[in-house]
């Protein structure tokens, strides 16, 4: 799959974020379009990057759009920029999907085969899940404790799937600003995480690798 082209934020369109926020909460209608026609490139790229179809990543943004002008005060300032937990709100809504195919696709297979081997798979299946919610919610915890620069470097990294070049061009800021900020957050998160699973490996994206 080929390199997806991002427009790039610069640190005033924060302001412009405002002001569409700012519209969508007195109710404008035109205002959602207005946040669609900013936002819906990187983030249907990053939602086709994580369901690998385009129909199912239109679903997806099409959920996350809708649900921002049913609650527009979701989002807080104090989560970081707007565009870092609207792509962690993508990404989100694109994992749910992912589960809830491959969730389909299991249950149409287990029809298909014998009752008796029916009950063993549905426990690990659960089991699986209960687990990867433990280590989702301890890694948001974690992140909520970052100081705001370094929580908005790592959730477009962690949940954007961003290199650290591409989280510089979003945010505005120096490429060596964003490499001092993500390794002593990253470093942060591993001591209070300890030894729970769910970090990035080295190499990776967030641990440093640039492209």
């Amino acid at each position: 799959m080929g390199a997806v082209s991002r427009p790039v934020l610069r640190p005033e369109d924060g302001v412009g974020d405002d002001e569409i926020l700012r519209r969508i909460r007195a109710g404008d209608r035109t205002a959602v379009d207005d946040l669609y026609e900013r936002f819906h490139r990187p983030a249907f790229a990053l939602a086709r990057r994580v369901l690998a179809d385009d129909g199912l990543a239109e679903d997806v943004l099409q959920d996350v759009f809708l649900g921002i002008w049913r609650d527009p005060h979701a989002y807080d300032r104090a989560r970081g920029s707007f565009s870092s937990w609207l792509l962690a709100v993508v990404h989100h809504k694109a994992v749910d999907a992912v589960r809830r195919e491959e969730s389909q696709r299991r249950r149409q297979g287990r029809a298909e085969d014998q009752a008796v081997l029916e009950e063993p798979v549905a426990a690990r299946d659960v089991e699986d899940d209960a687990w990867s919610r433990i280590v989702s919610r301890e890694v948001r915890a974690a992140l909520g404790e970052l100081p705001a620069a370094q929580k908005e470097a790592l959730t477009l990294a962690y949940y954007g799937g961003y290199t650290q070049r591409e989280v510089a061009a979003l945010t505005g800021t120096p490429l060596g600003t964003v490499k001092t900020r993500m390794l002593a957050g990253m470093r942060r998160l591993r001591s209070e995480l300890g030894g729970l699973g769910g970090l990035p490996e080295a190499g990776s994206p967030v641990d440093g690798t640039t492209r």
